[in-house]
């Protein structure tokens, strides 16, 4: 018998076919609906099958890119979904709102900046009141700004924000959330292929990368013996916003991974659900690799 079978798998290389990917930039933070294409957080694909029914989870980051995609499928998962946001990110928050509620599920939407202790603080105490109790920490929000001629051109307010987004931040909520945190519960972080393998134009953005590799692991090894897992997901290029409004060039971004393409954010919300749920409580000081074929160690 010949021809094509039903349900055949696809080919990763097509599945999202890279478009011509025109040159753009916009001013950081950035936004989704100025973006060409516009990128997919998983709003017709992603199907839950109750993974995470009624956990509380908190997503760093969650107005717009993986933090998005990662809230849809929490909520599709049956999580009810607090994720913060800068200020200046209300409209984009307004739509992961849409997203999680249509799923059935709660949404928080808190706008704050992770840069200051009290903020985090305030993440937490939000959570716990909404929920009562944190089952899920995802430390995904972050900073990075290219700079073509490398550390000379880095800033002291660059370095400063980059450090505090990057680090201070998830340390923060990380410690925050741990009294809160019951046995079954999950801390994950976002790093990056540029932990590994750094890009000179990204090295501060880089360095914190490698070191929240260093922190996971570390944290893992601290709060096993209490049944919390702390693991982290290294992506590879993600169209997100986070791309025109920091790099300085957008044409041929992701075209250098093996598979030829960028990922869509609907491709790493994936690894974030597995990682939360049961089927992972064997799991913990993972780094998961989302590269798009660049091994990493």
């Amino acid at each position: 018998m010949s021809g094509k079978r039903q349900n055949e798998p696809a080919d990763p290389t097509r599945r999202h076919p890279a478009p011509e990917f025109p040159e753009q930039s916009q001013q950081h933070p950035g936004d989704t609906e100025k973006m060409v294409p516009r990128p997919d957080h998983g709003e017709e694909s992603y199907r839950g099958r109750d993974r995470l029914k009624d956990r509380g989870t908190v997503i760093t980051g969650g107005d717009s890119g993986i933090g998005r995609a990662v809230a849809l499928a929490y909520a599709r998962e049956g999580a009810d979904v607090l994720f913060t946001h800068l200020p200046e990110e209300e409209s984009e928050a307004e739509e992961t709102c849409r997203l999680v509620t249509e799923a059935g599920r709660r949404a928080v939407a808190l706008a704050c900046d992770i840069r200051e202790e009290e903020e985090c603080r305030r993440v937490v105490e939000e959570a716990v009141e909404a929920f009562g109790a944190v089952d899920v920490l995802v430390n995904n929000a972050a900073y990075q700004m290219a700079q073509s001629d490398g550390i000379e051109k880095i800033t002291t307010e660059q370095f400063d924000r980059v450090i505090r987004t990057n680090l201070y931040g998830m340390f923060w909520l990380s410690r925050m959330c741990v009294p809160h945190l019951p046995a079954g519960g999950s801390i994950i972080n976002t790093t990056s292929v540029q932990g590994y393998r750094p890009s000179p134009h990204l090295l501060d953005y880089a360095m914190t990368k490698g070191a929240i590799v260093t922190f996971t692991q570390g944290l893992a090894a601290h709060l096993a013996p209490r049944g919390i897992r702390v693991n982290a997901v290294a992506p590879g290029p993600v169209w997100t916003p986070l791309i025109p409004s920091t790099l300085p060039a957008t044409g041929e971004f992701g075209a250098a991974s093996a598979l030829g393409r960028p990922a869509q954010p609907a491709e790493m919300a994936p690894a974030y659900v597995f990682l939360a749920s049961h089927d992972a409580d064997y799991i913990t000081a993972e780094i998961m690799n989302a590269t798009g074929g660049s091994p990493l160690p």
